[in-house]
């Protein structure tokens, strides 16, 4: 049994709902994936996602983005292990690109590292490319600092306490 609390399945936000996945967010995460240019994952894929987050059992999770007045799902943001450990996990997001430039990626990190703040932890990192200056500038918002670069991946922390 982990020593943190699970980070909540329903997060709110002035504009904002993150919330558990359902089936029909499939195909929009399959079109949200095919924008980054390396073709469209087949149905069963994404399927496949998000059966592994409704039943992680690590308390991480990645939640769906729906904006509160339009109702459309617009990405996910969350806590995942990726290149971090269970102890200081990594906050990650993506949106689809109508999307971009409007604040919703700050404000659903912020919201997510509110609820990170509440489990316990005292540390998370993320990892983003080099390239990524809209994502650098969210994390920047959020006060992440740098740690280190390998490679085209900058590491950034951030204090909990």
């Amino acid at each position: 049994m982990s020593p943190y609390a699970p980070l909540p399945s329903h997060l709110e936000t002035e504009r904002l709902l993150l919330r558990p996945w359902a089936d029909p967010d499939a195909a929009e995460l399959r079109l949200l994936h095919a924008e980054r240019g390396k073709g469209t994952p087949a149905l069963e894929y994404t399927q496949g996602l998000i059966a592994k987050q409704r039943t992680a059992t690590t308390g991480l999770a990645l939640l769906p983005i729906q904006r509160r007045a339009e109702g459309d799902f617009i990405g996910y943001c969350g806590l995942i292990i990726g290149r971090a450990s269970l102890e200081e996990p990594e906050i990650a997001y993506e949106l689809f690109q109508r999307a971009h430039g409007q604040g919703y990626a700050t404000e659903a990190a912020r919201a997510v590292l509110e609820a990170a703040k509440a489990t316990g932890r005292d540390r998370l990192w993320s990892t983003v490319g080099t390239w990524n200056t809209a994502s650098l500038r969210v994390l920047e918002k959020l006060g992440f600092e740098r740690d280190h670069v390998s490679g085209d991946v900058v590491w950034l922390t951030r204090s909990l306490r």
